[in-house]
């Protein structure tokens, strides 16, 4: 079975933009069949800190909210953690897009909680996908930007269950258009991934070095498995 049949699909959003200190405040996990989703499971958790205004502003959620509704940080860690495990152990590809942001902030929250970690495999990043496939196109490769592209509805930006449906839907319909081009199995295409990430990650360096500063250095998250930071399967990051 092609890995684009059957999808898992995985968003967080959160409190912050930094993976080293920004809290989870919403999660979803879907599972898609061609493009149609199969199951869903979503978490609201309360961050244990306040939400900021401007992270409010961008998923609607309040720190009153997440408090009266939401559950500990703990326990919901926790329960997303088993959930994205479960689904990797079934050998489904777990699609996360920008898969570096999500994946180092869940390690690191479950390493604020003392929770064990792991290493997600195998994971299919949308954007990763998408410019190797097509790596001559203009313009952003934002979530919303690629969704129009392949002709992928999204409703409700920003909200963690529409974010996961869209990028679940986008993966499904790069697998099939460049289908010849991709390997098939979801762990050759993970293994692909890592590789494809490092070399446009040295293509942007680069460019940004020529154009920006030639001291300029990247502080993004490695792609998973694609760095020393990720440590194995105790999926532990350095600070």
């Amino acid at each position: 079975m092609a890995w684009y049949e059957t999808l898992a699909s995985f968003d967080l959003e959160t409190t912050g933009i930094d993976v080293r200190t920004a809290r989870i405040v919403s999660a979803c996990v879907v599972e898609l069949r061609g493009d149609e989703v199969v199951a869903r499971r979503d978490w609201l958790l309360d961050p244990g800190v306040p939400i900021p205004e401007q992270a409010t502003r961008v998923h609607g959620i309040t720190t009153e909210r997440a408090r009266a509704e939401g559950v500990a940080a703990p326990a919901g860690v926790q329960s997303i953690l088993e959930a994205v495990r479960g689904v990797l152990a079934r050998g489904l590809g777990l699609v996360v897009y920008n898969a570096p942001y999500d994946l180092t902030l869940l390690a690191h929250e479950a390493r604020r909680h003392g929770l064990e970690g792991f290493l997600p495999q195998p994971i299919v990043d949308p954007i990763i996908l998408d410019k190797q496939v097509d790596r001559y196109r203009k313009g952003k490769r934002t979530l919303d930007l690629t969704a129009a592209h392949y002709g992928v509805p999204l409703t409700d930006a920003h909200d963690a269950g529409a974010d996961a449906i869209a990028a679940g839907r986008i993966a499904h319909a790069i697998g099939t258009r460049y289908a010849e081009a991709l390997p098939q199995d979801a762990m050759e295409l993970h293994r692909a991934q890592i590789d494809w990430a490092a070399q446009q990650q040295a293509d942007f360096a680069r460019f940004m070095r020529e154009r920006v500063s030639p001291d300029w250095v990247s502080d993004r998250p490695a792609w998973p498995g694609g760095a020393p930071d990720w440590s194995g399967p105790a999926m532990v990051l350095a600070d």
